[in-house]
């Protein structure tokens, strides 16, 4: 899937990307702006979760839940993260091991510990109101 969005279509995109995705670890890249809190905030709406997402850059990880008050998944921001084997004292298997959502930005910081089934989402800034996206280049 790749194609180029308005911000005030990212709810039909998130709709689209979780009717795309085979896993639930999803990964994404883009620069700084780009847009990946908003698009997972929307994934979460989509998914009917009662927290509003955003971005977990200083506790590293927030969690949501659905509207039947079940776990629906983790958020994680690795932007801060200086060595990757910091993410092993945040317990970051036991989340793999979960059969929750797993949302996570900067990716590229812990990529030798990501699994193998694990979806690439690329955002890109185009303007101040499009983005492109990409699934698993």
């Amino acid at each position: 899937m790749k194609k180029e969005f308005t911000l005030q279509d990212i709810d039909v995109v998130a709709t689209e990307l979780l009717n795309h995705v085979s896993g639930k670890v999803l990964c994404f890249y883009g620069e700084m702006g780009a847009g990946k809190t908003t698009l997972i905030k929307h994934l979460v709406k989509n998914l009917d979760g009662i927290d509003s997402a955003n971005s977990p850059t200083f506790g590293l990880v927030n969690e949501y839940f659905s509207k039947k008050n079940e776990l629906l998944g983790y958020h994680f921001d690795f932007y801060r993260i200086e060595d990757e084997s910091e993410i092993y004292d945040l317990g970051f298997e036991d989340y793999l091991n979960s059969n929750a959502w797993l949302f996570i930005e900067w990716p590229e910081k812990v990529f030798s510990v990501l699994p193998e089934n694990t979806e690439s989402i690329h955002l890109h800034f185009i303007d101040e109101n499009t983005r492109s996206i990409e699934i698993n280049p």
